[in-house]
């Protein structure tokens, strides 16, 4: 076959890749067959999509088929930084990578330059991770607990642009998962089976029905406990790779309305209130991700104009090294014994 006839089929595999990627980042389907629906809509078939899927896996482009928790869903999580010299930088990274709660872990431009997220059942559970951590390294780790969530989106549109939003609404804490749906919970931190009836899969391995298991999806997506449902891409990947965290000091009584015009802005995919701590005096947090530095410093400038907080105390902190990046655990000890989930 020539490679005149093979492009077609080449472009149409582009296209389900790309579509798959974009347009499944939220409001993954609620159905008996998810991948036949999505199919249907992209005049593919289950198959192809499966496939595709599988592929964007194995590739790290995507990580999962799963949620984004929102505030008060459960579990504790904490960013926390150590302030490494450069020659020790690696290996304490190995050693924070290593910490199975640990999910995200990145060298940041800073004096405090190794920067991570750890993710636990509870808050005492949390505690002992970073005491096991600083035991480990000798040195005490700034310990930065949010106190109030503005957006938590980190959905990455492939083609448009970034835009300012008017409607953000501020992320209240959302309906706590309840002690019996722990195991739901945990296999959705693990990923949607790619098999053509997944929540089948999920209700037998629950010992329930998929009609029950979707009712409880669609409340938690209704109270906010689930932030977002859908395709969780890696933006390293997707040639998203410069990102930064912007820092802002400010008066007490003015960072929650800071925070919610922060979070209205175009680019910003994450914003936060976070406790300051002894020598770092910053509250106010959001993330601006690109696919380069010129372009993310662009859209903090235009974000900190927009929000009034050119004169305030700041920093930008841009990720060097990526060490360690994975979804958040939770619930990770209620995993259903025998319980099929991705690899």
């Amino acid at each position: 076959m020539t490679a005149a006839r093979l492009a077609p089929a080449a472009c149409a595999a582009a296209t389900l890749r790309h579509a798959l990627l974009d347009r499944w980042q939220r409001d993954f389907p609620l159905v008996a067959e998810p991948y036949a629906q999505i199919a249907a809509v992209l005049g593919s078939d289950a198959a192809s999509v499966l496939r595709t899927f599988a592929d964007l896996r194995r590739d790290g482009a995507i990580s999962r088929i799963g949620a984004v928790w929102g505030a008060g869903a459960g579990g504790a999580a904490m960013l926390c930084a150590f302030a490494l010299p450069p020659g020790q930088l690696a290996e304490a990274a190995a050693i924070v990578s290593a910490e199975p709660g640990v999910n995200h872990n990145y060298e940041r431009e800073h004096d405090w330059n190794l920067w991570f997220v750890a993710t636990a059942t509870d808050g005492a559970a949390l505690g002992a991770c970073v005491d096991r951590l600083e035991a480990r390294l000798g040195r005490r780790a700034l310990r930065l607990p949010m106190r109030r969530a503005y957006r938590i989106d980190l959905g990455f549109g492939l083609d448009a642009p970034p835009v300012a939003r008017d409607d953000v609404a501020l992320d209240a804490p959302g309906e706590a998962v309840a002690e019996r749906d722990r195991p739901l919970a945990a296999l959705l931190e693990e990923g949607l089976p790619l098999v053509e009836r997944p929540y089948d899969a999920w209700a037998d391995a629950l010992q329930t029905s998929r009609t029950q298991l979707l009712a409880t999806l669609a409340r938690w997506q209704r109270a906010g406990t689930v932030r977002r449902y859908g395709v969780i891409v890696r933006h390293h990947e997707l040639g998203i790779v410069h990102n930064a965290m912007c820092v802002f000091a400010l008066p007490d009584d003015a960072v929650d309305a800071a925070g919610a015009a922060l979070a209205a802005c175009a680019g910003v995919t994450l914003c936060y209130r976070r406790e300051p701590a002894p020598g770092w005096p910053y509250q106010l947090y959001c993330m601006v991700h690109g696919r380069d530095r010129a372009g993310v410093l662009a859209l903090i400038a235009a974000a900190t104009a927009r929000a009034g907080l050119r004169h305030c105390d700041q920093a930008v902190l841009f990720s060097r090294r990526r060490f360690k990046q994975q979804g958040a655990r939770y619930f990770r000890s209620a995993v259903p014994a025998g319980a099929g989930v991705p690899a």
